[in-house]
């Protein structure tokens, strides 16, 4: 096999690591993948690519994933277990902040930017 394929293989082989270390911190953790998304800052579809292992974040956007599901980046990496960082423990959900309920105010969001839409073409209407 030539290095170039080896290359790829190798390449492959993390991003599919990747990805599947992504999907099950995210399952453990509650989330819906549009739920990581939001709070990475990126949008669902990318997200999804990711999980699917079929690109590869950046470096600042891996380190906001696994600061968002609290997973090691030893670990993302696959590079030997290590305890996790403490930062990552740090964080704490408060009781409100579960994945339903993120979800219910993504909706309220969604509805009021579509109704503060509407309220702005009925105002130009009227005046």
């Amino acid at each position: 096999m030539s290095t170039d394929k080896k290359v790829d293989t190798k390449r492959k082989a993390l991003a599919s690591h990747l990805g599947d270390t992504f999907r099950e911190a995210r399952e453990r953790a509650g989330f819906t993948q549009a739920d990581v998304a939001e709070r990475a800052g990126m949008s669902t579809e990318v997200y999804g690519r990711l999980e699917r292992g079929l690109m590869f974040p950046s470096v600042p956007r891996m380190r906001r994933l696994c600061q968002v599901l609290r997973e090691d980046a030893n670990t993302v990496l696959g590079l030997t277990g290590r305890k996790a960082a403490d930062w990552l423990q740090e964080a704490v959900d408060l009781p409100e902040d579960t994945p339903r309920m993120r979800r219910m105010v993504r909706h309220l969001r969604q509805l009021e930017d579509h109704h503060g839409e509407e309220a702005l073409e009925t105002n130009a209407l009227t005046t």
